[in-house]
């Protein structure tokens, strides 16, 4: 923009003006010409810091004009192509950017979702961790108590063993001293039975009973058996106790096996969920390190996208118009080369 301001200003024609016009008036030669033009060109160059007027300047002194406006149409090609470039480059700026930042916020949502399915497989994990830990505490448990139950059942089975041989000595014992006694008073039954007689002579004197069969017999045997029946009945009521503890202990039993049983099946299942989601965690977390990998090469093309691009996106305006500004000066240039080329043809 700059190099159109000075190629277009009023000092810039002055200086084109004043230079052909002495050109023209002073019957100069074709090269002082071009020298004339060349100075007006380096001048614009060294103002504008620009080494493309700087170089035109020199094709002025040594070249013909010819070359010269050959070499001006050359940098309007290059600045319109520079500027059809710089187009597409933006077009392409824009659009892997769009494209960079669409993929990143996609692969977000996937780094969130999975990071979410690492804490829900943990967490389940955990939940079966807890249970088949209480799971085997409660087979423990069961354990202890049928081995107490068992020991238990013997004591109780050792004491009422005891009881019945007890209970059973006792009535053996009994069961003899009854028979004894049972023999005793048979015999002496008998004999009385042999030699007794009503009494001869008057009856007793009063204050004295008639005499009578001693009775005493029939009351001890009669403890000795009900002692005996009262053994008999313990021991029955024994026996009836031990089938029932006995009973008991086996329902205990086989209640508390099908327990343990029915515990170590869940173990077994829960076991192998466990172990399947243990598995699906570290798949999970691979996936995961795959995702950080891919967002950070995402990252990095932003970088490199928005190094690439951020000058062109944030000047882009501007420097179209500036290349505009430029095409247009180096037209105007041109004619005005063309006409200096003219007067001096006309000279001629």
């Amino acid at each position: 923009s700059e190099a159109l301001s000075f190629l277009t200003s009023d000092d810039a024609h002055d200086l084109f003006t004043r230079t052909f016009n002495f050109v023209q008036t002073s019957q100069s030669s074709d090269a002082g010409a071009r020298r004339d033009a060349a100075q007006v060109l380096a001048a614009a160059g060294h103002r504008l810091s620009s080494p493309e007027l700087v170089a035109l300047a020199s094709k002025v002194r040594l070249d013909a004009f010819t070359k010269v406006k050959k070499a001006i149409d050359d940098m309007i090609a290059k600045l319109l192509q520079d500027k059809e470039d710089e187009v597409k480059h933006k077009d392409y700026c824009v659009e892997e950017i769009n494209t960079n930042e669409r993929e990143t916020d996609l692969k977000n949502r996937d780094r969130e979702e999975t990071e979410a399915s690492i804490e829900t497989l943990k967490n389940e994990i955990h939940t079966l961790s807890q249970e088949l830990d209480t799971l085997k505490a409660e087979i423990q448990t069961l354990q202890t108590e049928l081995k107490r139950a068992g020991e238990d059942r013997e004591a109780e089975n050792k004491d009422f063993q005891d009881t019945v041989a007890d209970q059973r000595a006792t009535v053996k014992l009994l069961q003899k001293t009854l028979d004894v006694l049972k023999g005793f008073y048979n015999k002496k039954h008998k004999g009385a039975s042999l030699v007794q007689e009503d009494p001869a002579g008057p009856p007793p004197p009063p204050g004295f009973k008639s005499y009578k069969k001693n009775s005493g017999s029939g009351g001890v045997m009669g403890m000795i058996q009900q002692i005996i029946n009262d053994a008999k009945t313990e021991e029955a009521e024994a026996i009836q106790a031990e089938k029932d503890a006995q009973a008991a202990y086996e329902s205990f039993v086989k209640d508390t096996n099908d327990s343990i049983t029915a515990k170590n099946d869940s173990i077994v299942d829960k076991s192998a969920t466990r172990a399947d989601k243990e598995g699906a965690l570290t798949d999970t977390k691979k996936e995961l390190a795959n995702i950080m990998v891919e967002l950070e090469e995402l990252a990095n093309e932003n970088a490199d996208l928005h190094k690439a691009c951020d000058f062109t996106l944030k000047n882009f305006d501007t420097r179209q118009a500036a290349r505009d500004e430029e095409v247009e000066g180096l037209r105007e240039a041109k004619a005005a080369l063309s006409g200096a080329q003219l007067t001096l043809l006309q000279r001629k």
